[in-house]
């Protein structure tokens, strides 16, 4: 059985993962700045529920599958890079603009949320390289003598700490000062967000090419 140590191993693992800069965690933080906290919280409920299938996936073993499908791999990698250019995109439009004012209002709110969720499960799923982020973490505590009781405490125990950071990440940026320095900054930030992400879009489109 899975000791309390590698268990502790494993989700502190998994928190630095997870915690670390990358397009999701800029994501949620943009989208909380941007349209207030609860479409904040859903689009880190969506990035919750993509990183909790690449979890799922990698506890099964079928990460490690993913991983010798080099087609399969490659192909996803190319969704993930023009998922990520398609939202590059979005925000130089964004930035581009003068007055965003009319984009706080976009008609029925509750689309507006289910539409944020979407957009983060989306983000997560069309980024194969969670999975190995994933593999990574859980091998840091699980052995043989583990078993399938402690992969799905570990797994579970992720899965948790992932949603628990994406809506700290969205209650943070929500803030009402934060939105304020986000509306008189928007434009610069948009900007830089548009080319952090249009960067990572090409980066991952790139590693399917050399890896294909």
């Amino acid at each position: 059985m899975l000791d309390w140590t590698g268990l502790a191993a494993i989700f502190a693992a998994f928190f630095v993962v997870t915690v670390s800069p990358g397009p999701a965690r800029l994501a949620v933080s943009t989208v909380s700045a941007a349209r207030g906290r609860r479409n904040g919280m859903m689009f880190g409920c969506g990035l919750g529920l993509g990183l909790a299938l690449w979890g799922i996936v990698a506890a099964t073993g079928l990460g490690a599958v993913l991983q010798t499908t080099t087609h399969l791999l490659a192909a996803l990698k190319v969704a993930g890079g023009l998922y990520l250019l398609w939202l590059a995109h979005g925000s130089a439009r964004s930035a581009m603009r003068k007055d965003d004012a009319s984009s706080h209002s976009d008609g029925d709110p509750s689309v507006n949320e289910r539409s944020w969720f979407m957009r983060g499960l989306l983000l997560n799923l069309s980024n194969p390289k969670a999975v190995v982020a994933w593999m990574a973490a859980l091998s840091v505590g699980l052995g043989a003598e583990s078993g399938w009781g402690g992969v799905a405490i570990a797994t579970g125990g992720c899965i948790m700490i992932g949603f628990a950071i994406y809506a700290a990440f969205a209650a943070a940026f929500s803030i009402s000062a934060v939105m304020r320095c986000y509306a008189r900054a928007r434009r610069w930030i948009d900007g830089i967000v548009a080319a952090l992400f249009a960067l990572a879009g090409l980066a991952l489109i790139r590693s399917a090419v050399s890896r294909a």
